[in-house]
């Protein structure tokens, strides 16, 4: 159980909306341990190591995590430690392959029929495992001011059918911005789908306004939302309300979920978050092995393990709510499937 008092502590205070609950999260690892009520031991020795990818968790989150518990599983993802330091031999920057997959910054083609654009450097948490902790932002997002060139590229490659949006986290921008950046890519006549990668849904429920509703429900892209939830206490009252929204706007609501050492390496964790998924629209999509980015060994889980715990979801689950396990290998085509 939460300590009552330090629950409220995390918890917005009065009305408020989805960007000044973002401008309150906790930005420092030292307020994440007070807070969470944690020893400090175990964690990095000072906040310049951690300064490349520092700690960022908006308080909606950190309001599902027992503060009495250290293996918390929501706070394992966004507590930064020690072990994020050990130069882990075959993890790397460039854990699945990107950064030579650019047609122009922050347009990335990897596979067919499909391109990914980094709509956005702004993420609402920072998971420490993130694969693209590393990435380098500057250099190769597609932001307002380079959208133009995104679009001239997309428009001339006519075998893209789908748009992925992703970040960073895309819906960080404002609806506004959002509104323009969809109409644009609506104005490319061979594009047929729209695919948004969000946490935003999950680890800040406001985020998802009436507006951005309705602009995704007037679209004329047949639109997929992908969310990433890792663990069934990741979905509490709020989530669940957004979630059945998005639903009823016509979205396909899909989840992939990374699997994690101590966070949901475990059949019945993750065969409850399946069931917890379908109850509120969402299908299990993808289960993926941990990409290999240099900072996230210590959540690597041994492949024949996760192959163990595949079996026992089939076991558990129907057919439909059993997750792809994949592995994501660079320079191959598609994701490589393993079970």
């Amino acid at each position: 159980m939460r300590d009552k008092a330090a629950y409220d502590t995390l918890k917005p205070m009065g009305i408020s909306s989805w960007k000044t609950e973002l401008q309150s999260s906790i930005h420092h690892y030292q307020d994440l341990a007070e807070v969470c009520n944690l020893k400090l031991k175990g964690l990095p020795a000072s906040e310049n190591k951690q300064s490349g990818f520092p700690v960022k968790v908006p308080r909606p989150f950190l309001s599902r995590i027992d503060i009495n518990n250290p293996a918390d599983p929501l706070l394992l993802q966004i507590l930064p430690t020690i072990d994020e330091n050990h130069v882990s031999p075959g993890f790397q920057s460039d854990a699945v392959g990107e950064l030579n997959k650019h047609l122009t910054p922050g347009l990335i083609k990897k596979y067919h029929g499909r391109a990914l654009l980094i709509a956005t450097a702004t993420c609402p948490i920072h998971c420490r495992y993130c694969f693209r902790r590393h990435y380098p932002y500057q250099e190769n997002q597609a932001s307002q001011d380079n959208w133009a060139e995104a679009i001239s590229a997309l428009r001339k490659d006519s075998s893209i059918f789908e748009i992925i949006l992703s970040g960073g986290d895309p819906l960080s921008l404002s609806d506004a911005k959002l509104e323009k950046l969809i109409g644009l890519l609506e104005n490319i006549q061979h594009l047929k789908y729209l695919r948004i990668h969000t946490r935003f849904p999950v680890v800040l429920p406001k985020r998802i306004t009436n507006h951005l509703l309705d602009l995704l429900r007037q679209t004329r892209f047949r639109t997929t939302m992908v969310l990433h939830i890792n663990h069934a206490q990741e979905i509490d009252d709020d989530v669940e309300h957004v979630l059945h929204k998005l639903h009823l706007s016509n979205l396909q609501l899909l989840n992939q979920s990374v699997l994690l050492k101590g966070v949901n390496d475990d059949a019945k964790i993750l065969t409850k978050l399946s069931e917890s998924l379908y109850l509120n629209h969402v299908l299990p999509y993808y289960l993926h092995l941990l990409d290999p980015v240099q900072g996230a060994a210590h959540f690597d889980v041994d492949e024949g393990v996760a192959r163990n715990l595949m079996e026992q979801l089939r076991i558990n689950l129907p057919g439909y709510l059993v997750p792809r396990l994949v592995k994501e290998i660079p320079d191959t085509l598609y994701k490589t499937p393993l079970i």
